[in-house]
């Protein structure tokens, strides 16, 4: 077993080493749409900002970065987990700090939380949980994890490269049960997907969303959300990137260069799916569903259906963040660190913020009335649309 998962670890890393050199090559072709100039049509500003001393979120786990679950929403505060090892929380409204905790290694993912304890995995294989600032226990894993745990219940969930599923106790770290599937031998090295619904806990399986029994790690039902096609494996990997928008009980889930999709947890069905390319995560909201394509092209397509409502060009080639919807507008940022907001309704640019130059990685995630984005040199951005 343990020859496969380095075996299977192995192939993702490759797959990040030849996504990156392809992504290079275009870059020298498709160049950045050029940006327009912009009267602000909606107000907003920054309202604190945290530096966590050029810890690069984004090398975390290469290009992609860790998306969202980097830094993570835990009530009214964010708890945010740097590339060094350092993990910090703060108010959401003021940027207070309220505690900080060095891990004693680098990460390999972002930073789970449930307001209680916090938990990362470090690049050493070594999960390690929190209460507050204080470290209870660390785990040595043999798969590796690029993926954020995901913690409630007092357990602490990981989800591996290899598509594994292991639950601790939160209090001391005994591992509790794991659940493993034969599957295929190449696996995306970038976040996926690994949250709940009500009782029962959800991850991506390949291109289905799995969800299994949380106390017993046994399977309660699976759905597709994408069809993998291509002529090779690699046109074929089709893995859930994290995170999934979440509305009530749909989630709307990217799967990696092959399409977008809604299930339905509660009827247990697929509501649409699409093919499309694209590499991050989507954003939703009671009525749309955004994302971006593998060439940035922006559209909007209805939730409950995937009717398309509107397409935009003007961001093409700008390397687009994750998206979020909040209120009347869908939010992302680009390579320059520029933070867009659109009207959800017609994609009109109504505002743009700016950090510090380097990429937006991961997705926005939202606090409260406070709207927060990572950036590539590692630094947190805090906004207030209003």
């Amino acid at each position: 077993m343990k020859g496969a998962l380095t075996v299977r670890a192995l192939a993702a890393m490759a797959l990040v080493a030849t996504g990156a050199l392809l992504a290079g090559c275009a870059d020298d072709v498709a160049k950045p749409t050029p940006l327009e100039p912009l009267a602000a049509k909606i107000s907003g500003h920054q309202v604190w900002k945290l530096s966590l001393g050029g810890a690069a979120f984004s090398s975390i786990t290469g290009s992609a970065g860790f998306g969202a679950q980097g830094l993570a929403v835990a009530g009214s505060n964010f708890v945010i987990g740097a590339l060094n090892g350092v993990l910090v929380s703060v108010d959401a409204d003021s940027g207070r700090e309220n505690w900080r905790a060095d891990v004693g290694g680098r990460l390999s993912t972002g930073v789970g939380s449930d307001g209680r304890f916090s938990a990362v995995v470090t690049r050493d294989g070594d999960l390690v949980t929190l209460d507050g600032g204080k470290i209870l226990w660390r785990q040595h894993l043999e798969s590796a994890v690029v993926t954020a745990p995901f913690v409630a219940g007092e357990r602490v969930f990981v989800l591996g490269v290899d598509r594994s599923v292991q639950a601790f106790d939160a209090l001391d770290g005994k591992k509790l049960w794991v659940y493993a599937k034969p599957g295929d031998a190449l696996t995306l090295s970038q976040a996926g997907v690994l949250t709940s619904y009500q009782d029962t806990l959800l991850f991506g399986l390949g291109a289905r969303l799995t969800a299994l029994d949380p106390l017993k790690g046994t399977v309660r039902w699976e759905v597709p959300v994408a069809a993998p096609r291509g002529t090779n494996e690699v046109e074929r990997l089709a893995d859930l990137v994290g995170p999934a928008a979440r509305v009530g009980s749909t989630y709307c889930i990217r799967a990696f260069q092959n399409g977008i999709g809604c299930v339905d947890a509660e009827r247990v069905t697929a509501l649409w799916s699409i093919n499309t390319g694209g590499a991050q995560a989507i954003g939703a909201d009671e009525d749309y569903v955004f994302s971006g394509d593998a060439s940035d092209r922006l559209s909007a397509r209805r939730r409950a259906n995937g009717e398309s409502l509107w397409l935009s060009d003007k961001f093409q080639n700008r390397k687009l963040s994750g998206m979020l919807s909040i209120g009347k507008v869908v939010v992302f940022g680009d390579y320059e660190g520029n933070v867009h907001f659109l009207d959800r309704t017609t994609g009109t640019p109504l505002l743009r913020l700016p950090t510090d130059g380097s990429a937006v990685v991961g997705a926005p995630v939202r606090a409260g009335n406070t709207l927060a984005v990572t950036t590539k040199d590692g630094s947190v951005f805090a906004f207030r649309p209003e």
